[in-house]
C-alpha cells in the first residue's frame, strides 16, 4: 500500500469529551502530541476543539502548533474529510508532562490556555486501527487508556463526561506516547 499523507508523534496526550451526559457526540477533543513530524516539518502541535453549547458555535476550534507549515498541513492531509479539515492554525505554546502517575498537557493559544490531566493509566498496549469514518486513516501506535481524566480552560475546571471511545476509535483519554497516522 503506498502512504502519500502521514503523520507521527511522540508525547500524545488525548482527551475527548461531551460537556452534558446527553451529547452524542464529543464537544470537546484535546489532542496533543509534543512533537508532531509531517513532510511539512515537525512541531509540537495539538487539534482542539471547545464548544461547551452544543448548539451554538465553538469557543475554539483549531490545529494549535509551534510552527505555521505543520499546522497547514494536518487538516487537508491528515484530517481531510473530517469536520477538522478546514481548522484555521493558531500559534500556540506547549507543555507536556509524563509521570509514573500520569500525563498532562497545557497548550495555551489565542488568549486560552487549555489543561488535561490524566491518570489511573492502564497497560500500554500496541494499536493498529483501520480508516474509519471519524478517522479515515491508518492508526499505529502504543497507548494506556486513562481511568480518570482533569480538563481546565482558562483555569476553570470543566465537567467532561468521557466515553469509552474517542474520534479515533481508541480511548477517549489516552496516553499516546508514539503513534503514526497514515493515507
Amino acid at each position: 500500500m503506498a502512504i502519500t499523507r502521514w503523520m507521527s508523534w511522540e508525547g500524545g496526550v488525548d482527551l475527548c469529551g461531551a460537556t452534558s451526559p446527553g451529547i452524542a457526540t464529543s464537544n470537546v477533543v484535546v489532542h496533543v502530541g509534543r512533537v508532531v513530524q509531517t513532510p511539512a516539518g515537525s512541531a509540537s502541535s495539538a487539534l482542539i476543539l471547545f464548544a461547551p453549547d452544543p448548539a451554538k458555535a465553538p469557543d475554539f476550534l483549531a490545529f494549535v502548533t509551534t510552527d505555521e507549515k505543520v499546522g497547514r498541513y494536518l487538516g487537508p492531509n491528515i484530517f481531510a474529510g473530517t469536520p477538522f479539515e478546514k481548522a484555521p492554525v493558531v500559534i500556540g505554546t506547549f507543555e507536556v508532562t509524563t509521570q509514573a502517575k500520569g500525563v498532562g498537557a497545557k497548550v495555551t493559544a489565542g488568549g486560552r490556555v487549555f489543561e488535561t490531566w490524566l491518570s489511573e493509566l492502564g497497560p500500554t498496549e500496541l494499536v493498529r486501527r483501520e480508516p474509519a469514518s471519524g478517522s479515515p486513516f491508518w492508526q499505529l501506535g502504543v497507548e494506556a487508556a486513562a481511568a480518570r481524566t482533569s480538563l481546565r480552560v482558562d483555569g476553570k475546571e470543566i465537567a467532561l463526561h468521557v466515553p469509552k471511545a474517542g474520534i479515533s476509535g481508541g480511548p477517549a483519554a489516552v496516553s499516546a506516547p508514539a503513534g503514526l497516522y497514515a493515507r
